[in-house]
């Protein structure tokens, strides 16, 4: 894998497909954060039913979309899996306006099959580790490859991410450091945990 805190600039998937495996293989997550690391896996667990009842038409695992309310809203159910902005009105913050239809407040489940159609994931097939990996930090953006730099969005909590990240839309603080579990750490907990089985490589 590449050194700590870094990542292949590129946003090919057929070339990221090694970095990713590999990654996810040798991170270690860190030891003094695995309370937070499992209270994000039971927490996602737990949110399974509404995940699946997402998921099931669009032929998404339910796991993902449980990666992604964390990372976007904090499982909140109250908030857009867009961004985590309230049901109550369309998105303010990146993607805005969203969902088009119909008009506000609206139910999760809602919001999220918008968010997940959105972004294509209703036509990916492909669900191997690599492929999840990649959807998860495209869904959140490659800002952080254009850097050459490991995204928090996947990696944070674990030595694969040091520091560097996004404090609002477009702004870049290099020093900040993430205080958010990684999605592919917390995908390391579902599968560690037997809440899932590994996906093929």
């Amino acid at each position: 894998p590449p050194p700590p805190n870094t990542a292949t600039n590129s946003r090919s998937y057929a070339a990221l497909v090694d970095e990713y495996v590999a990654m996810f293989d040798a991170m270690q997550p860190h030891a003094d954060r695995a309370p937070l690391i499992d209270r994000m896996r039971r927490r996602l667990a737990q949110g399974r039913p509404h995940y699946e009842k997402v998921g099931g038409p669009l032929a998404i695992p339910w796991h993902f979309i449980g990666l992604i309310h964390g990372m976007e809203s904090s499982f909140n159910f109250g908030a857009h899996l867009h961004n985590g902005d309230s049901l109550n009105h369309r998105t303010v913050h990146v993607p805005a306006g969203k969902p088009e239809r119909p008009d506000p407040p609206f139910a999760w489940a809602t919001s999220a099959a918008d968010a997940l159609a959105g972004h294509g994931l209703q036509g990916v097939g492909d669900w191997s580790l690599p492929r999840q990996l990649f959807e998860l930090e495209r869904y959140n953006g490659f800002g952080y490859r254009f850097r050459g730099l490991a995204t928090p969005y996947l990696w944070s909590f674990s030595d694969r991410y040091v520091r560097g990240r996004f404090v609002s839309d477009g702004k870049f603080d290099p020093q900040s450091v993430s205080r958010q579990v990684g999605a592919a750490v917390t995908l390391k907990a579902l599968i560690d945990g037997q809440d899932i089985a590994r996906p093929p490589n």
